[in-house]
């Protein structure tokens, strides 16, 4: 209820103001009773007051409404924007993600358990040499991995499936195109309700760093000139040979192989020269020695052999004849012709330590050139050797 002093004004046709709803109603029946000769009861319709308060109140409601929407479609409009910048936000990232992933040669992978489905990305798709959004068949994938790598793999896998755990792997593929590579698998399996629902993980090229350590490795293990085994080589294998605890102990053999003549061809042809006599006898040495455990080169002339416990010593003996008979065949190198001969030390492991079973065949060595040179001997506990002519080797 409106006070005296608050007033509502409506605007009617004529410029006429009409001040509360009595003072309307009262206007009406005065204008209607008059006998005007302008007919202005005529002009004026008729109207319901209380219908022109529903409709001024529909109005308000259409505006309320209005602006309702107006403000929803501005919700609207910045909640469109904002996706639009998460979406620029995520392509983004993805385009990062994939250019770093190509630097680094990583792919990601996911595969549905139990229906064995792939889902790569797309440098797991360059890693296998796939066309990318190609379909994806795990057996055929399977069949890019070498035997050793496929029979890893599943072991690995089917133990991280039934714990419901992870692991990683190095493995060699060969891809559709015929290209070898290295790759490391990672994978963790994720569970549902206890069950395992997928295993994902990454997979990276490895390539030149397993080519890189197998440089390193064959550096360290190998030496560069003959590609024989290296001193250091020799030296751990022999220390495996002779461990206390190691069954071989009962058996092998080493023997020490010497050039005769070979400072003469240095001092006189030069190192080079010297350099293609040392590649041609390795080369002759391990066509002898095929079947031996190792065939190394230990010193700048110098080369040892050590043989399986499966050879007796008549066996023993024949190989080291033929060692003989293969080195000392001259050695062509197209305008020079150079005669070297070999000496050979031979001593049985017979629960020896790796030190004593050295001495043993250098002792044997030494008796060889003693003989005449161009011959072996196997050691026996009455030769000896002189002091001066005793090395001493540190070995492990």
């Amino acid at each position: 209820m409106q006070s005296d002093g608050q007033r509502q004004h409506f605007e009617m046709p004529g410029d006429l103001w009409i001040s509360t709803q009595s003072e309307a109603l009262h206007f009406e029946d005065s204008i209607r009773s008059a006998d005007e000769p302008n007919g202005l009861s005529r002009a004026l319709p008729r109207f319901d007051v209380h219908d022109l308060t529903a409709d001024i109140g529909s109005i308000a409601a259409r505006k309320r409404d209005a602006a309702t929407i107006s403000r929803l479609k501005m919700e609207l409009d910045a909640q469109a924007c904002h996706i639009r910048q998460q979406e620029a936000s995520l392509a983004h990232s993805q385009s990062i993600f994939e250019r770093a992933s190509k630097a680094a040669r990583i792919g990601v992978w996911e595969c549905d358990l139990p229906g064995d489905t792939l889902h790569w990305t797309s440098g797991t798709y360059d890693l296998f040499d796939v066309p990318r959004g190609s379909a994806l068949d795990r057996n055929e994938i399977l069949n890019c991995y070498t035997p050793a790598s496929a029979e890893m793999l599943h072991v690995l896998r089917s133990k991280a499936i039934e714990e419901r755990t992870g692991f990683t792997m190095d493995a060699e593929i060969v891809t559709p195109k015929g290209n070898r590579r290295w790759i490391r698998l990672t994978a963790t399996v994720e569970s549902e309700n206890g069950v395992a629902a997928r295993i994902f993980g990454i997979k990276q090229d490895i390539t030149e760093e397993k080519l890189l350590w197998e440089r390193t490795r064959y550096l360290a293990e190998f030496d560069v000139m003959t590609g024989l085994a290296n001193r250091s080589q020799f030296q751990s294998k022999l220390s495996d040979l002779c461990a206390p605890n190691d069954d071989r102990n009962a058996g092998g053999t080493l023997l020490l192989v010497d050039l005769d003549g070979f400072k003469d061809v240095n001092d006189t042809f030069g190192h080079a020269s010297g350099d293609e006599c040392l590649k041609e006898v390795s080369q002759r040495l391990a066509s002898v020695c095929s079947g031996a455990e190792l065939v190394a080169r230990v010193g700048g002339d110098e080369f040892a052999v050590l043989l399986g416990s499966h050879l007796d010593r008549s066996a023993v003996e024949d190989i080291a004849g033929q060692i003989v008979h293969a080195i000392s065949k001259p050695v062509d190198r197209g305008s020079q012709m150079f005669n070297l001969s070999a000496s050979i030390g031979i001593a049985r492991v017979e629960a020896s330590t790796s030190s004593e079973l050295f001495r043993k065949a250098d002792t044997a060595l030494y008796a060889a050139k003693a003989a005449g040179r161009n011959t072996f001997r196997i050691f026996n506990p009455d030769m000896t050797q002189a002091p001066s002519a005793v090395r001493q080797w540190p070995m492990p």
